[in-house]
């Protein structure tokens, strides 16, 4: 598999002799389905596709089997954009979703806004944090300091501030496709820092020439050409990446008992004889009726 002939992956990349790693990904599959679930205003699909991008450049650099969530949450009951989400985990999975208000003078200014970071901005003052659960092991998360409304470089200060690793997060979108690009410089030693002096700083502004465009139209290859051919660059295998839903039957029916007997009754009958549960993510519904909650109760008491 190569760069080419994948619409969904991301793309290890080394600066040979150099402390320096990076990655880049693109969705154009996942990304479709993602936005296809609502009716997404575009400022909101733009920000999904750097929030997807962006998990999926984030869980990279850890050394684990889990998942990694970037998560935005409005403390402002007003705000037009609620909350959004997108996790991607070991496999590749990758999901999102956003709630958002589209009603009355909302929906009028929604159509004026096209860009991530205007949706970013319409968070209000709300709180954007990266979630991170193991499989093994105790779940983590930790809040980035909002300093723009630019994601790209919150999550790039919240490396840097607490991992110490100077590190450039580039996001962009388009109509049928997220892409970014990450660039970190590991903890050097002395022989390294004497041996290329300015690579850092070489290697920020050679990133910094990266247009939005060239992130979302061009392959990681080609990046990566266009950016550093003046580098040694290392390209291991890519990792094929792909939308995935953890949404299931048993889940719903979990959802089901907690109600308890005799309220998911009532909840049947108040929808006309059939309780209808919908999974924001991918769209799938799981139906219950008198006789299936019925039988739900009776296996689990069994």
């Amino acid at each position: 598999m190569t760069a080419q002939t994948l619409n969904d992956y991301r793309q290890r990349f080394f600066i040979d002799d150099s402390v320096v790693r990076g990655d880049v990904v693109k969705l154009t599959d996942a990304y479709q389905t993602v936005i296809a679930q609502k009716e997404y205003p575009t400022a909101i699909k733009a920000l999904l596709g750097e929030m997807l991008v962006s998990a999926s450049l984030l869980i990279s650099t850890l050394k684990i089997d889990g998942k990694l969530s970037i998560q935005l949450q409005s403390s402002d009951p007003n705000a037009r954009l609620s909350w959004a989400m997108a996790e991607c985990d070991h496999t590749g999975a990758v999901r999102g979703l956003a709630g958002f208000d589209a009603t009355g003078d909302h929906d009028a200014v929604w159509q004026h806004l096209t860009t991530s970071d205007e949706a970013f901005g319409e968070l209000g003052k709300g709180v954007l944090f990266i979630s991170i659960h193991p499989e093994k092991g105790e779940a983590y998360q930790g809040i980035v300091e909002r300093v723009s409304d630019n994601l790209g470089e919150c999550l790039a200060h919240y490396q840097k501030q607490s991992a110490q690793i100077p590190t450039i997060i580039k996001l962009a979108t388009n109509e049928t496709t997220a892409g970014g690009v990450l660039v970190q410089l590991l903890p050097q030693s002395d022989a390294d820092k004497e041996a290329d002096p300015d690579l850092w700083d070489r290697l920020m502004a050679l990133t910094d020439t990266l247009k939005t465009d060239e992130i979302t139209d061009l392959d990681a290859n080609e990046i990566l050409y266009r950016l550093y051919h003046e580098e040694e660059v290392v390209l291991p295998s890519l990792a094929p990446l792909h939308f995935a839903c953890t949404c299931s039957s048993e889940k719903s029916e979990g959802a089901i008992l907690q109600l308890g007997y005799d309220e998911a009754k009532q909840a049947v009958a108040a929808h006309g004889g059939e309780l209808t549960l919908d999974c924001g993510f991918c769209g799938r519904t799981y139906r219950f009726d008198d006789q299936a909650v019925d039988r739900l109760f009776a296996d689990a008491q069994a």
